[in-house]
């Protein structure tokens, strides 16, 4: 009888679960697919095997290109500190599939991380490159020509977009691994055509030649004798503008020898005695065009620094030049 027991409690034994025996390993529900590779109906160590091998080169092997501006740049996996986990995004599969009603299909994309700013360094420095800013229209006014330089539209590239699909390259194995992000064009605040309005008007002198020039919309319209300052008293060579006019002015003397007894007076405008005739057209530190009772000196250096012009040629140029007009004196 107790050879009986004892055959009866070693058989129970042996047929009763070990204590901490292995549990069976959890299986993906059928429907899951990781990036488009169907891990359903695996156990997580069977889909990580199957992850890997699925992903693996296109991820971690293959550097991302992007081009852009005739410009091929390289993003290396490892410079943004790139990685692949098979198993934890066979686990992100399990958990997806477990929280979506069956037979619902699931698709989630493997698990990687990047470090994130030095990505964002990588799409800086390759938007400073593929930049390129527009340049304005300019006008080079010279005594005889206004040169134009034509405005030139730049590109400026979409940064945040770059940046959107190289996070999509580093996050799914289905994205292309090469980018060409597009680039707007942008055009010059100052345009060619914008140039003949913006210089409505210019007048150059030129004291070798003692001839005043008029243009207007970039066009030779007129030129005019002029008499410049004399070697003692010179005419200031530089660009300025038109910063005064004015009908018939005063005439307020220097005090220089030079004004005589007219020294620190002033001669009313229009009097015989005033050497500014009929009109003014004041440039610089008290120098400016006017007309002159003395046509006679038209042509040669005989001012105290003013341009001379004769009384019909000042007349006739003075409602053609407003106020902020460019002079350019040579």
């Amino acid at each position: 009888m107790r050879r009986s027991l004892a055959l009866s409690f070693l058989f129970t034994i042996l047929l009763a679960p070990a204590a901490g025996a292995q549990q069976p390993e959890p299986v993906i529900r059928p429907g899951v697919t990781v990036a488009g590779v169907d891990v359903g109906n695996q156990t997580l160590s069977q889909a990580a095997g199957t992850i890997d091998r699925a992903f693996r080169h296109q991820l971690v092997t293959r550097n991302v290109s992007v081009l852009v501006g005739g410009r091929a740049y390289s993003l290396k996996t490892k410079k943004v500190e790139f990685a692949f986990d098979p198993a934890k995004s066979a686990r992100r599969a399990y958990i997806a599939g477990n929280n979506t009603a069956a037979p619902a299909p699931v698709d989630v994309l493997p698990y990687t991380t990047y470090d994130k700013k030095k990505l964002a360094a990588f799409v800086a420095r390759v938007d400073r490159s593929a930049r390129v800013a527009p340049r304005d229209a300019t006008v080079r006014i010279t005594l005889q020509h206004m040169l134009k330089r034509p405005s030139k539209s730049g590109r400026d590239m979409d940064d945040k977009g770059l940046a959107k699909a190289l996070a999509s390259a580093l996050t799914d194995p289905r994205a292309a691994r090469q980018i060409r992000p597009k680039r707007a064009v942008v055009k010059a605040k100052v345009q060619t055509k914008d140039l003949a309005r913006r210089y409505g008007t210019v007048v150059t002198i030129s004291q070798g030649s003692f001839r005043l020039r008029l243009f207007k919309r970039l066009k030779f319209v007129k030129s005019y004798g002029v008499a410049v300052g004399q070697p003692a008293y010179p005419t200031p060579r530089g660009l300025f503008s038109i910063a005064n006019k004015a009908v018939n002015p005063p005439w307020t003397a220097p005090n220089s020898p030079w004004a005589g007894a007219y020294r620190n007076e002033t001669v009313a405008g229009g009097s015989a005695e005033n050497p500014l005739k009929a009109r003014w057209m004041g440039i610089v530190n008290g120098v400016g065009i006017h007309g002159t009772g003395e046509p006679g000196s038209i042509g040669s250096r005989a001012s105290h620094g003013c341009i001379r012009m004769t009384v019909p040629d000042v007349i006739d140029l003075y409602p053609r030049v407003p106020v902020g007009t460019p002079v350019l004196i040579r």
